[in-house]
C-alpha cells in the first residue's frame, strides 16, 4: 500500500473543528455520535475505559457514517490489538483510501500492542503529532491506561479522547429514558426504574431488554409498567417488583408466594433463583445507603438520588427501610450470599428450599428456620 506524500507537510494538518483537544473531560458518547452522523470526522480518536457496549455502539455509528456499504472491503480494517504488530498497523494507517474519500481504520484492545522496542518515529506517540488525514482512525482500549506514559500521553494531546466509564447504578435509568426516547417511545410512571432494577447496570444486557420491550409495546409509543411487567413473562400479581414490596413489608408469606410463582413460571428455575437474588441484593443495597440518608434527615428527592430510585418509588423504600430496620438490612445481605452459593453448587438443596430459607431470613421469620 502507497503512503500517504506530503504527510509531513502542514497543509496536510486536520485542524479539528467541534471539540477542545485541551478538555480536562474528553468528547462524550454522545458528542462523537452527533459528530459522525453529521459526517464530521477527525483522523485520529483516543477512546478507552470499562463499557464496551457503548464503544461497540460508536464503532458501528463510525462505519456506517464514514463508509458507504460497498467501500468497505478495501477501506475498512478492524484489527485486534493481540494479535498485530504496531509497525503494520502504523502502516495501514498511513495508506491511501481506494475509491473512497477515507480509509477507516479501528484498533481493539490498542493497550495491548507492544511499544516498548519500537523506534519513537515509529510510534503512534508520533503518528498522533501528524495523523493521516485520509484516514479515521479509532483506538479503543479496554481499561484506562497509565496517561502518563507514551504513547497515551501524546494520545490524549493530539487525539479526540472519550472516557467511557461504567454507568453508574443510579444514572441507568436515566440512560434508559434517553434510550427508549432515541427510538421513539416515552418510559412512562416507574417503568424506567423498573426495568433497571429488573436488569442491572450491564448496559448490553439493558439494550436487549429494551428492544424485547419495544417490539411488545408494538405501535404504541409509550412503555407503562404494566409493559415492563407483562414482556417479561410475569403477571401483575407475581414479579420480581411486587416480591421486593412484600420482602420490604416483612410479608413472609405474599413474598414465598410470589417466589414460587416466579420459579414455576421460569424455563430454568436455577437461572430464576439467580436473578431473584440478583435483584434482591441491588434493593438491600439500596435500603441500606437509604438508613443513613434517614438519619440525617435528608429530603426525599436527595434520597432518590443518592440511592439510585426515581422519586416516584423512593416512598416504598423509605417505608421498607423503617419496616425492616438496619439490623435486619445489615443481615439481609448475609442470608443473600448464602443463598447465591448455594445455588451455584454449594448445596444439594432444591431451589424452593433454598429461596423459602432464604427469604424468612430475609423477612425475619422464625417459621424459615426450622
Amino acid at each position: 500500500m502507497a503512503r500517504l506524500k506530503g504527510a509531513e507537510d502542514p497543509r496536510y494538518l486536520i485542524r479539528p473543528h467541534g471539540f477542545n483537544m485541551a478538555s480536562k473531560t474528553g468528547a462524550s458518547f454522545k458528542d462523537l455520535v452527533n459528530t459522525f452522523r453529521q459526517g464530521r470526522f477527525q483522523p485520529l480518536y483516543f477512546i478507552y475505559g470499562a463499557e464496551g457496549f457503548l464503544m461497540d455502539e460508536l464503532q458501528a455509528v463510525l462505519i456506517e457514517n464514514a463508509l458507504q456499504p460497498h467501500e468497505h472491503d478495501f477501506n475498512l480494517e478492524v484489527i485486534f490489538g493481540p494479535e498485530a504488530s504496531t509497525p503494520d498497523v502504523l502502516s495501514r494507517c498511513a495508506s491511501l483510501p481506494m475509491m473512497a474519500e477515507r480509509r477507516v481504520i479501528i484498533v481493539r484492545g490498542f493497550d495491548e500492542m507492544d511499544e516498548r522496542n519500537l523506534d519513537r518515529k515509529k510510534s503512534f506517540g508520533t503518528y498522533a503529532e501528524n495523523p493521516n488525514p485520509a484516514a479515521v482512525v479509532m483506538l479503543m482500549c479496554n481499561r484506562k491506561p497509565n496517561l502518563n506514559t507514551n504513547p497515551y500521553r501524546a494520545l490524549k494531546k493530539h487525539a479526540v479522547w472519550g472516557e467511557f466509564k461504567t454507568l453508574y447504578e443510579n444514572k441507568l435509568p436515566g440512560w434508559i429514558s434517553q434510550r427508549l426516547r432515541a427510538k421513539g417511545f416515552v418510559a412512562q410512571g416507574g417503568a424506567a426504574q423498573m426495568i433497571a432494577e429488573a436488569v442491572g447496570p450491564d448496559l448490553r444486557t439493558t439494550s436487549n431488554e429494551i428492544n424485547k420491550l419495544i417490539a411488545y409495546a408494538g405501535e404504541q409509543q409509550a412503555i407503562t409498567e404494566e409493559d415492563v411487567i407483562h414482556a417479561a413473562g410475569h403477571s401483575r400479581e407475581a414479579n420480581v417488583f411486587e416480591l421486593q414490596k412484600a420482602v420490604g413489608q416483612r410479608s413472609y408469606e405474599r413474598a414465598l408466594f410470589i417466589a414460587n410463582e416466579l420459579l414455576s413460571a421460569a424455563s430454568s428455575r436455577s437461572g430464576e433463583a439467580l436473578m431473584i437474588i440478583a435483584i434482591l441484593t441491588s434493593y438491600f443495597t439500596k435500603l441500606w445507603k437509604l438508613t443513613s440518608c434517614l438519619e440525617s434527615g435528608m429530603q426525599n428527592n436527595a434520597m432518590a438520588g443518592h440511592i439510585g430510585v426515581s422519586p416516584y418509588f423512593v416512598g416504598d423504600y423509605v417505608s421498607a427501610c423503617r419496616t425492616l430496620g438496619p439490623n435486619v438490612i445489615r443481615r439481609a445481605f448475609h442470608a443473600l450470599l448464602a443463598a447465591d452459593m448455594e445455588l451455584k453448587g454449594g448445596s444439594e438443596r432444591d431451589e424452593r428450599l433454598i429461596l423459602t430459607l432464604m427469604l424468612g431470613r430475609l423477612c425475619a421469620k422464625k417459621r424459615a428456620f426450622s
